[in-house]
């Protein structure tokens, strides 16, 4: 604790690139009676999720583009800049999308590492989201080996698209209900998107690869939603109607 606040629970919202002229955050710590821990990118997940889902938000009320939005806004931060304006290159942002699905973008930084993230989405006709394409950007600085880069941003997108699209557990007479695999659902191979990692690596030193690739990912599947419906999602896991 930091002078009263968990800095956990407010990193990546407390150090948002964007370049916004008053700024103010404040953190409130609720004790549980379910005892909590670390998960994979920590603080990051949930923050990226705020932070970015907001960008949007404003993006469309200004009546922009919100890759454009975006890049006016980090003028100041060359490495967030550089992973976003890649992936939006490798996306083909701004091409014509097939019909039914629509493609959201969403870019954090993590444990020293820059990640950006398109992705492509459509509604099932169960009304279930379904992400068929995921582009992403990562800037670690040196990169020592390119393989494992890239194996652990696709294990952080499957990683945060199972929390985005199931990631809930029930809590009845003091335990939890789920108990395995069969009544907690994750993103099994049938559902797991085309995933396309371009490596941009800055010349700064060595950053984290194990955690950055999950926070964008949520944040990236409900714009698009919002780009599809018109439905913004402001909780997780997803749920629309």
């Amino acid at each position: 604790m930091k002078n009263g606040v968990d800095p956990t629970s407010a990193e990546g919202a407390s150090n948002q690139p964007y370049r916004v002229p008053n700024f103010r955050m404040t953190a409130a710590t609720v004790e549980l009676p379910v005892p909590v821990g670390f998960w994979r990118s920590v603080g990051h997940t949930h923050s990226a999720f705020v932070v970015e889902s907001f960008i949007d938000e404003l993006a469309h009320a200004a009546g922009q583009d919100p890759y454009e939005y975006r890049r006016d806004l980090l003028a100041e931060h060359p490495r967030h800049l550089a992973v976003l304006n890649t992936v939006a290159e490798a996306a083909d942002w701004g091409s014509e999308v097939p019909q039914g699905r629509a493609r959201g973008i969403a870019v954090a930084e993590s444990f020293g590492s820059y990640v950006a993230e398109v992705a492509e989405v459509s509604l099932g006709e169960d009304g279930r989201p379904r992400v068929h394409k995921v582009w992403c950007a990562v800037d670690c600085g040196v990169v020592v080996n390119p393989a494992i880069v890239r194996a652990q941003m696709e294990s952080g997108i499957i990683f945060g698209l199972t929390a985005a699209l199931y990631g809930k557990i029930t809590i009845e007479d003091g335990r939890a209900v789920q108990s395995n695999f069969h009544d907690y659902e994750m993103v099994r191979m049938s559902e797991a998107p085309e995933m396309h990692v371009v490596l941009a690596p800055s010349g700064d030193g060595p950053g984290g690869v194990g955690e950055p690739g999950v926070p964008p990912i949520a944040p990236a599947v409900t714009n698009a939603l919002f780009a599809l419906t018109g439905q913004r999602v402001r909780t997780l896991p997803i749920a629309l109607g």
